[in-house]
């Protein structure tokens, strides 16, 4: 992922901030992945205070699939509630380092600027 930003994200009341984590698994391995995936950071997240939605996308990349984990928030406070003080930082669970090719460091947040509900 990009490096550490220095974003003054959240700075509106009421904003929702996405956070955005990028993981890469071996194609043959996609599927436990993605199930291991729903039990662990994807079941936290949503039980998380202040997690307002989380959106899990997956793609094809010949012999790889690329993950794209997207997470709603209502503040910073709400993602240091679930990634920890140093919240620009990827959150790993044990397994992941068994799935992904790489354990990309950071992570990228942007203000929601735009929702157009279903």
């Amino acid at each position: 992922m990009s490096a550490q930003s220095q974003s003054s994200i959240g700075s509106k009341p009421g904003q929702l901030i996405a956070r955005i984590w990028h993981g890469v698994t071996e194609a043959a391995r996609a599927d436990d992945y993605a199930d291991y995936l729903g039990r662990t950071g994807l079941r936290d997240c949503r039980a998380t205070a202040g997690n307002r939605g989380v959106f899990v996308l997956r793609r094809p990349l010949g012999a790889r699939v690329e993950f794209t984990f997207i997470s709603l928030w209502e503040s910073v406070e709400a993602i240091r509630r679930f990634a920890g003080d140093d919240y620009e930082k990827a959150r790993y669970y044990d397994a992941d380092r068994d799935f992904l090719v790489e354990l990309e460091p950071f992570v990228d947040h942007y203000d929601v600027v735009a929702a157009a509900p279903a």
